[in-house]
């Protein structure tokens, strides 16, 4: 098999689950927390890393902004070999009670994006598969977190999300907005493989507090201070449940 243009890994390189942030940074911030780490490639928004956490061999990989380079990345590690992905990311809020710090686990997402619909009708749902969703809500809770479960929705159009589009999406029932989960659900499912996805909320749409707003404020909660610490080690612990 040919070396993945993108990925810039071959078939055997990686382990058969993957923990699949967006930023390349927060491929590094996972590896630290792991037990040893190598990095394999690095090109372009994918960083490829693999890892052992409790005994667990892993591989972390980010997928850049957005569903085209996530559905990339999907495509390249399903290729050799990867069955498993959580997506570790962060996420704007949709309700008024969800707070900064806050994890959401989603049970699907609407595809308001463009990529998910290339590979499918837009009435096909984009979900994640159960055990690996049981397995990041379980371990939330042996973690002693508790987590917001239900529907998000995934926009690929950042700067268009007009107050038109929050309140459509507050009144919908949606937790939260992100960029890749559409995409992610809807691969693993068409190619058999298993996905989930943990964000951590990093600002609340309704309430007027946006994507790092206020981060450093000695008055927010230890929650906000250590969101995406926190949602890292709800990934690590729910990798070795699968």
């Amino acid at each position: 098999m040919a070396t993945q243009p993108h990925l810039l890994v071959d078939d055997g390189d990686l382990t058969d689950r993957a923990l699949i942030p967006g930023d390349p940074g927060r491929v590094d911030r996972i590896a630290d927390r792991c037990d040893e780490s190598e990095t394999i490639a690095q090109n372009r928004e994918y960083k490829v890393v693999n890892a052992t956490y409790g005994g667990q061999e892993l591989t972390i990989c980010s997928t850049g902004i957005g569903c085209p380079s996530a559905a990339i990345a999907v495509e390249e590690l399903a290729a050799v070999g990867v069955e498993n992905f959580i997506r570790v990311g962060t996420t704007g809020a949709l309700q008024s009670e969800i707070e900064i710090g806050d994890m959401i686990v989603a049970t699907g997402a609407a595809k308001n994006e463009g990529t998910s619909k290339r590979y499918e009708d837009v009435e096909y749902p984009a979900v994640p598969d159960y055990d690996v969703l049981s397995s990041l809500v379980d371990s939330a809770e042996a973690n002693d977190e508790e987590v917001h479960v239900g529907p998000i929705v995934s926009d690929d159009a950042y700067y268009a999300e007009t107050d038109e589009h929050v309140a459509d999406w507050e009144d919908a029932g949606l937790l939260c907005v992100e960029m890749e989960a559409a995409a992610v659900f809807s691969l693993a499912r068409r190619k058999g493989l298993r996905a989930g996805a943990i964000c951590t909320v990093d600002g609340n749409l309704v309430e007027g507090t946006q994507k790092g707003t206020d981060t450093e404020d000695d008055e927010l909660p230890d929650k906000a201070k250590n969101n995406v610490g926190r949602a890292i080690d709800i990934s690590l612990e729910a990798v070795t449940r699968l």
